[in-house]
């Protein structure tokens, strides 16, 4: 069982490399130029090891992809929406421990120049889930929903870009609580 153990935090370890390997490396230079070699020689590991794990650089972009997905899904489903719009740094506050938990792979991500395609596929799943979630417990037209919902995540998603691609001097706590005024309350919320 405790060999089981080790074996599973290497793979772990080795995956988490890769992946961040990848994200790095899309922080350098566009998707479709990013080799199996790319990757492999970042993360220090051979070509073999990587195709243990991958079959290509495609199935690592499908992989952070979905397990993102995933992570924003069973996060979202957790929140009260009528709650939230009262008190929105619940969201942000889950959003910056999802952050926090992996800061340097986000930062590569949101920094990447071949992931606008990555960054789309995520944004239109969030709305996606977003409007799912968010239809369910607030009774709303749909185009106004879609506004709402349109508007939220791409100014998220911008917002949280820049940040990344900054110095940083502006707290990640502290930006994301503003984040969070300004998508529920507006520009006079926070001003």
């Amino acid at each position: 069982m405790n060999e089981e153990r080790k074996i599973d935090r290497r793979i772990l370890k080795t995956k988490k490399a890769i992946r961040n390997s990848f994200a790095e490396l899309l922080s350098e230079k566009e998707l479709n130029s990013i080799t199996v070699s790319d990757v492999a020689n970042k993360a220090d590991i051979n070509r073999k090891t990587f195709y243990n794990y991958y079959s290509g650089v495609y199935q690592v972009i499908d992989e952070i992809e979905n397990e993102l997905i995933c992570l924003f899904d069973c996060e979202l489903n957790d929140i009260d929406f009528q709650e939230a719009m009262k008190n929105p740094q619940l969201i942000f506050e889950k959003l910056t421990d999802i952050i926090n938990s992996d800061i340097e792979f986000y930062g590569y991500l949101m920094k990447s120049k071949g992931s606008i395609s990555l960054v789309s596929k995520i944004s239109e799943l969030l709305k996606s889930k977003v409007k799912n979630v968010f239809s369910k417990q607030i009774s709303i037209s749909e185009p106004k929903l879609d506004l709402i919902v349109n508007y939220s995540i791409n100014g998220m998603l911008s917002a949280y870009q820049k940040w990344f691609n900054s110095d940083r001097k502006y707290p990640l706590d502290k930006f994301s609580n503003d984040v969070g005024t300004i998508t529920f309350k507006g520009i006079n919320g926070l001003v």
